[in-house]
C-alpha cells in the first residue's frame, strides 16, 4: 500500500508545539511520510484560549479544505475538545476530531481511521516525549521538552483545566530518558508545560529537582522554560537561579504570565497572589542579573475591569522589570466560572478592549526596544538558530533575545560567544568574538 502523506499545524503554547512534534513523530514511526505540498491528511493542533485561537483554527480548516480538497482534516487540541463537547464541530469540513483525552493514542486512531494496518514493529510511546528529525527547533539544535500537563487552579478565565484535566507530570526519569534519546545534536532543552508550579503533584516530584537532574546527568549547553508560572517562583526557585553551578546553563529568559497589574481583577481571575507579591519577585530576578529578559501575558478588558484598573495595569507594566507583553482580549469561555459572572459583574466593550490592548501593546514596544539597546556591548554564548537574512544568521542570546550576526557559514545549532554591537530598526547585530 502506497505510504500515505500528512503535514501538521500548531496553534497557541509551546506545549501543543511539543505535542504536534510528537505526533508527527508517531506517525513516521508507523508509515507516514511528511509532505507539504500533496498531503493525505492534514492535522491541527488547536488552542481554545481565546475566540481569536478558535478563529484561526477554523479559518485555516477552510484553507486547507480549498487548497486540497481531497484531504482528510483531523483536529485535536483544547479547541477539538472544547467543540467536540460542545456539539460545535459538526458543520467544519473535518474528517474527525480527536480529544485532549485520546491525543496520545493519536496515531494509532487516524491509522484506524484510514484502515491502513500498522508495521507489527512500530510501537507507539504514549508520552509525548519522542522528537522527529524534521522539528523546526531541532534542525536549529533546540528541543522541545513537555513535562506536565494539565492545571489544578482553575482561574476563572480559563477553559483549559476543564479540557486538559487535572495535573498529570512525566517522571523526571522519563524525562532524562527522552532527552539522552533525542540529544544527538542539541544544545538547549525547552521546558514546556501546562503549569510549571503542577509539576510533580502527581508523581511527588519536584520542578527544582528536575532541573538539577538535568545539570546533573546531561551535558546540554542551555536549558529554558517555556513559561514559568507565578507560583513556580518560590524561595526554592530564587535560591537555586541565584546560587545554580558556575557554568550558567540556564537561559535568562522567563516568562512569567501574570494576566493583570490590578490587584482587584487579579482576585476576580482568582489567580491568588497580588501585585506587589509577584512585583517582589520580578525584581529579585532583575538584581541577580538586569540582562535577564522578564516578559508576560496579560489579559485586558476582563469582567469588571475599570478605566482606574486598566491604569492600575499599565503603571504596573511601566514600572515593572518586565520588558515584553503578550497582550490578549478577554473572551468569555463558557462553562468557566467568569462565564457565570458575567450575570453580576460588566464586561467592558469591544472597542475598550480594543482600545487598550493597543495602548499595551504600544507599551510593551517601547519597553522591548529600550531593554535591546541595554545590552549594546553586551557579551555573551548565543545558539545559531536555522533562519537566515540576507547575509545575516540568526542567534538566541543567553536570554533568547534575538541577535543578527554576519557570516557566510551556516553555523546553525552552534554555540559561538557573540558581541552585540548595534542597535537598529528594532533589532540586535553582533559580531563573534
Amino acid at each position: 500500500m502506497k505510504k500515505k502523506t500528512f503535514v501538521s499545524f500548531s496553534f497557541g503554547c509551546r506545549v501543543n508545539e511539543a505535542e504536534r512534534e510528537y505526533i508527527d513523530s508517531e506517525l513516521i514511526k508507523l508509515g507516514f511520510k511528511l509532505n507539504l505540498k500533496r498531503p493525505d491528511i492534514c492535522i491541527i493542533n488547536t488552542c481554545a484560549v481565546t475566540y481569536k485561537a478558535e478563529r484561526e483554527a477554523k479559518k485555516l480548516i477552510y484553507r486547507l479544505k480549498k487548497d486540497f480538497p481531497k484531504t482528510k482534516i483531523i483536529i485535536t487540541g483544547c479547541a477539538a475538545t472544547y467543540w467536540k463537547k460542545f456539539n460545535l464541530n459538526s458543520k467544519l469540513p473535518i474528517s474527525l476530531t480527536i480529544s485532549n483525552n485520546h491525543k496520545s493514542d493519536i496515531a494509532k486512531i487516524i491509522l484506524n481511521h484510514l484502515k491502513q494496518k500498522a508495521n507489527n514493529s512500530a510501537k507507539l510511546c504514549k508520552n509525548f516525549l519522542n522528537v522527529p528529525n524534521n522539528s523546526k527547533f531541532k534542525n536549529s539544535g533546540r528541543l522541545l521538552v513537555k513535562i506536565q500537563d494539565g492545571c489544578h487552579r482553575f482561574c476563572s478565565y480559563c477553559i483549559v483545566p476543564y479540557l486538559r484535566g487535572l495535573p498529570k507530570s512525566y517522571t523526571i526519569s522519563n524525562i532524562i530518558k527522552s532527552i539522552q534519546s533525542n540529544k544527538k545534536g542539541i544544545k538547549e532543552i525547552i521546558f514546556t508545560a501546562i503549569n510549571t508550579e503542577a509539576f510533580g503533584y502527581d508523581t511527588k516530584q519536584d520542578f527544582i529537582d528536575l532541573i538539577k537532574t538535568i545539570i546533573k546527568k546531561t551535558d546540554i549547553n542551555r536549558i529554558s522554560f517555556g513559561s514559568i508560572h507565578p507560583w513556580s517562583i518560590n524561595q526554592r526557585f530564587i535560591d537555586f537561579y541565584k546560587t545554580y553551578n558556575p557554568k550558567k546553563r540556564i537561559v535568562n529568559f522567563f516568562h512569567i504570565p501574570i494576566q493583570s497589574g490590578s490587584d482587584k481583577i487579579l482576585k476576580y481571575m482568582k489567580r491568588d497572589y497580588t501585585t506587589c507579591e509577584i512585583n517582589k519577585k520580578i525584581n529579585i530576578i532583575y538584581k541577580i542579573n538586569p540582562c535577564a529578559l522578564i516578559a508576560t501575558d496579560i489579559i485586558t478588558g476582563f469582567l469588571g475591569e475599570t478605566d482606574k484598573d486598566f491604569k492600575d495595569t499599565y503603571n504596573f507594566l511601566k514600572k515593572s522589570k518586565i520588558s515584553k507583553f503578550h497582550v490578549f482580549r478577554y473572551s468569555p469561555r463558557k462553562n468557566t466560572a467568569a462565564y457565570f459572572m458575567k450575570n453580576t459583574i460588566k464586561e467592558p466593550s469591544e472597542l475598550q478592549k480594543k482600545q487598550r490592548s493597543q495602548i499595551l501593546r504600544k507599551l510593551g514596544e517601547e519597553k522591548y526596544n529600550k531593554f535591546l539597546k541595554k545590552l549594546i556591548n553586551y557579551s555573551c554564548n548565543a545558539l545559531f538558530i536555522d533562519k537566515r537574512t540576507d547575509n545575516y544568521q540568526h542567534a538566541l542570546l543567553d536570554n533568547q533575545v534575538p541577535i543578527l550576526v554576519k557570516t557566510k557559514e551556516n553555523l546553525k545549532g552552534q554555540i559561538k560567544k557573540i558581541k552585540v554591537e548595534e542597535y537598529k530598526k528594532n533589532k540586535l547585530f553582533g559580531k563573534i568574538v
